[in-house]
């Protein structure tokens, strides 16, 4: 799933993905945009790589715990997932 895009071009051309999370300013702005959305993926022309081994579950936590950047930008965008979730429930709440 798609998601933490810092503006409406990295979602456009993501535009045929199943599914993405986008943020209420960012949907407003989709909205707000007179450009024609057209589809940049496509299911069939898609491939997937060979993995070259295993991750376990153990080696994943120690190369996240020993990539600070990883770490935090996995935090900062769970709190950014949250934020974006009461902003929408606020939203459609409003109706």
């Amino acid at each position: 799933m798609g998601a933490s895009f810092r503006n409406i071009h990295e979602i456009q051309l993501l535009a045929g993905c199943d599914r993405l999370t986008i943020s209420p300013a960012l949907m407003q702005e989709l909205a707000n945009t007179d450009a024609t959305l057209e589809r940049q993926l496509h299911p069939h022309q898609t491939t997937q790589e060979d993995p070259s081994g295993e991750l376990s579950q153990e080696i994943f936590r120690w190369e996240m715990n020993e990539d600070a950047m990883a770490t935090e930008k996995l935090a900062e965008g769970i709190r950014n997932f949250a934020a974006d979730q009461r902003k929408l429930e606020t939203l459609l709440s409003q109706g």
